[in-house]
């Protein structure tokens, strides 16, 4: 899991320190928003041509371990 997670950065400097794909300026919720709107993975990769399907994958995986950190909490 750790080398998914590599793929995942958080820089002040970039995207207000927001959890990005690591080399770009894409946030990590921007690729979950699409998923759940119902965007595959290749339609993702049109509108985002510089990211890969690993990418991607390190996305959901990223929104795993925050969901399991925060389990208990109500939404």
């Amino acid at each position: 899991m750790n080398k998914i997670l590599d793929r995942i950065v958080c820089d002040p400097k970039i995207c207000s320190g927001k959890p990005c794909i690591k080399g770009t300026r894409i946030p990590v919720h921007i690729i979950l928003d699409l998923l759940a709107a119902g965007e595959d993975i290749q339609g993702i990769k049109r509108a985002y041509p510089n990211i890969t399907d690993e990418d991607i994958k390190s996305c959901l995986t990223y929104a795993s371990v925050l969901a399991d950190e925060e389990a208990g909490v109500a939404v």
